[in-house]
């Protein structure tokens, strides 16, 4: 937060005949002293009875914050108003350009006052109040400052949508509009809780890119609660986060496929009984399929498929001509799914390995798998020679061994 003026105080010296300012800015007192007009020499008068004068008072002082003509200050920040030899007579906060006033609380001594609800983004805000010294005599001030502009207001986004039922394996993904570089700030804002009782950490993709798991897979049939309490938190670099909110998702039975590339098979297991088996073909040795944990991402009853997406261009040897892939469940960014392999790779099924990648099935087994399972079910390869599907390309969060995960720097 950035202040164009420093904090000083006005010091007001009040008599029958004038004022005398003897001070700067931000603080009023008032006090009981002589003031003559203007003439240079005292002059002789008869004497003021007891009744007849007010009682000295002590300079009143005042503390207001934010400070005078401030800028860029956190809407989290509580205005408050404090007095000394004085009492706050009213009070108020609001919007320069109009709008309903800030409300507040006064102390029943009536020397303190602080606002009790937050401030908006990007507002000119005037502060003005009446204070009183000890004999009544009432003094007002105003003051303005400005809150976080645009440029420094900061978003987030989440997966799972509020209300989704997802698979076990589903990670919690948050998106920042800004770089976090306070990341403890971030994730000290954010409560996950879940009704299974697990325990879980964040991984930090990116900058913009943070997801969180529990150790092992979300217990079936359980509840996801996320508390995001982001509004005035510090994302670093002077971007403040512009928001609260809790988002609620339940995670269904458990369905695991298990494609094996010794046998060229996919195991279905439901609730870990095995329900169907298929035969499948895999990426061949030039492209083969990753090994480990895959998380269905999305589904496609038909999604076009196209070489260049992969790199590839006509002439090349592993090119192939454009179609529409059908019953299309992605597992990862860069391009492999579970879909209907093409006509002239069903005689590879349970054989050899065709595929650019993908798992290649029937169309009975891969619409059998489109209807059975959903974003956050889980597909475990094995056996194909190549690592794991990484943490950013599609959710291979739980290729990372927990003590990694859950240790990981926040540099």
């Amino acid at each position: 937060m950035q202040e164009k003026s420093s904090r000083k105080r006005w010091i007001i010296l009040a008599a029958t005949a004038g004022v005398l300012v003897i001070g700067g800015a931000v603080g009023v007192a008032v006090a009981s002293g002589a003031f003559d007009g203007g003439s240079s020499a005292a002059q002789p008068g008869p004497t003021a009875s007891a009744s007849e004068s007010a009682a000295p008072a002590v300079p009143v002082e005042f503390t207001a914050e934010p400070a005078d003509a401030a800028v860029e200050v956190n809407p989290v920040t509580v205005p408050t108003l404090t007095v000394q030899h004085g009492t706050i007579d009213s009070v108020s906060l609001a919007p320069a350009n109009g709008g309903t006033d800030v409300t507040g609380e006064l102390a029943a001594a009536k020397t303190d006052w602080k606002a009790s609800e937050p401030l908006k983004f990007d507002t000119e805000y005037t502060f003005e109040f009446t204070l009183a010294d000890a004999n009544g005599k009432k003094t007002t001030s105003s003051q303005t400052f400005h809150t976080v502009t645009a440029p420094n207001e900061a978003n987030a986004f989440m997966g799972p949508g509020d209300k989704a039922v997802v698979g076990v394996g589903h990670p919690i993904e948050i998106s920042f509009s800004e770089p976090v570089t306070n990341k403890t700030a971030v994730e000290e804002a954010i409560t996950v809780t879940s009704s299974s009782g697990q325990a879980g950490a964040f991984y930090w993709i990116s900058d913009n890119k943070v997801r969180y798991r529990p150790e092992t897979f979300w217990e079936p049939n359980s509840t996801v609660t996320v508390d995001m309490q982001l509004f005035g938190v510090d994302f670093g670099n002077s971007m403040i986060g512009n928001f609260n909110e809790t988002r609620t998702f339940q995670v269904h039975n458990s369905r695991v496929a298990v494609v094996d590339n010794n046998t060229k098979t996919m195991q279905v297991f439901i609730d870990g009984q095995l329900d169907r088996t298929f035969p499948v073909t895999l990426g061949d040795a030039e492209w083969p399929s990753p090994s480990g944990y895959q998380v269905v991402m999305s589904q496609h009853q038909t999604l076009p498929f196209r070489a260049e997406s992969i790199g590839l261009k006509p002439g090349d040897p592993a090119y192939y001509e454009p179609f529409d892939a059908s019953w299309a469940s992605r597992l990862t960014n860069s391009g492999v799914f579970v879909h209907q392999a093409l006509p002239g790779a069903l005689g590879a099924l349970g054989v050899i390995n065709v595929s650019h990648g993908c798992v290649g099935m029937s169309g009975e087994g891969a619409k059998y798998f489109y209807d059975t399972f959903e974003p956050g079910d889980v597909v475990q390869v094995l056996n194909t020679g190549v690592g794991p599907t990484t943490v950013w390309d599609g959710y291979g969060d739980w290729n990372i061994p927990w003590e990694e995960y859950s240790s990981q720097p926040k540099g």
